[in-house]
């Protein structure tokens, strides 16, 4: 068994222990009572658990010392042990007190097994205790040793692992070392064909600068001559826009004056109309309709009265008004015409 299983079997023998105790002490104070109390003044029936619970508390320190002297290996003497047989006897004498006086045998029997168990189970639970703490020891022993063995195995391995580490490290320096020469060996070789390679290197960038120069300086001859024609382009092309623009703000003035002399020529046409139907006079009779509106808006545009518009045209007062009306309408003012500008 190892410890986890004993230490398993440790705690299963103390709850069990414990149990019988608690039922012991149970059944003790339950049994015992009665006869405290009939041989107790009735004043005093009150008193009757105490005895019972005197004893069975020395019942649980007995248990729970002897149970933690057996866990550490220790042995208390005679004393306990006079303490363990002498709480056991009073136990097993209260229980079976009353039916002894009774003469009942089968009651002193039944009465007795639970102090009986209570002090077997107190002597063997020590016994197991000891037992297992015994074990105990001796698998702390076994570990100990096995232990210190396992130590100086891994010291000897350790040891001889040094031994090792040192040697390859021996042997790993002094390869170090010819590797570090020759090394130095191949450096020195290949410096000296760095250094022709840079020789060359750099003979062959001057004579390509050279050429990179002269061709620079080709190029930018080819420049300066596409920049010149460039240049000359440039003018011919701005003298023509000039040419250009001057011809298009030619025709632009011949096509305003053109624009211009048409519009007087309508202005002047529109008025000589205007002037005819003033100059009609009074109508004789109501104009046809398209007539009557140009007549009412040369009247307008004279700015006659509505009155006098009506005369002219023939038609009445209130649709001449109407029409001059749609002509204020649509005639902007100056001061639209000025935000309008």
């Amino acid at each position: 068994m190892n410890t986890v299983q004993i230490r398993s079997a440790e705690r299963a023998l103390s709850v069990g222990t414990w149990l019988i105790v608690a039922g012991a002490m149970l059944y003790s104070v339950l049994t015992v009572t009665p006869l405290m109390a009939a041989h107790t003044a009735d004043e005093w029936d009150w008193t009757a658990p105490i005895l019972p619970l005197v004893v069975d508390a020395a019942v649980v320190i007995v248990v729970r010392l002897d149970s933690v002297l057996a866990r550490l290996g220790g042995h208390g003497g005679r004393w306990p042990i006079a303490l363990r047989w002498m709480t056991g006897g009073m136990t097993l004498a209260l229980n079976v007190a009353d039916s002894a006086l009774k003469k009942d045998l089968v009651g002193v029997a039944v009465h007795a097994v639970a102090p009986l168990l209570l002090i077997v189970t107190a002597e063997t639970g020590l016994a197991y205790r000891r037992a297992i703490t015994n074990a105990l020891e001796a698998l702390n022993a076994r570990d100990r040793a096995e232990r210190l063995e396992r130590e100086r195995a891994a010291a000897e391995r350790a040891e001889a692992a040094e031994k090792r580490v040192r040697e390859q490290r021996e042997f790993e320096a002094r390869l170090a070392r010819e590797q570090r020469e020759h090394e130095a060996a191949l450096a020195r070789e290949q410096a000296e064909r760095e250094e022709r390679a840079r020789r060359e290197e750099r003979e062959r960038e001057a004579a390509a600068e050279r050429e990179r120069q002269a061709e620079r300086e080709h190029r930018e001859r080819e420049r300066e001559q596409r920049e010149q024609a460039e240049r000359e382009r440039e003018r011919q092309r701005q003298a023509r826009e000039r040419e250009m623009a001057q011809q298009r703000e030619r025709e632009r003035r011949e096509r305003e004056a053109a624009a211009l002399r048409e519009q007087r020529e309508r202005e002047a046409r529109a008025e000589r109309e205007r002037a005819a139907l003033l100059a009609a006079g009074p109508a004789t009779e109501k104009q046809p309709e398209d007539l009557a509106r140009q007549t009412v808006t040369a009247a307008f545009g004279a700015g006659l009265s509505v009155r006098q518009a009506a005369e002219l045209c023939g038609w009445s007062v209130g649709w001449v008004s109407t029409r001059y009306q749609e002509l204020r309408d649509n005639t902007p003012t100056p001061a639209l015409e000025g935000a309008g500008r």
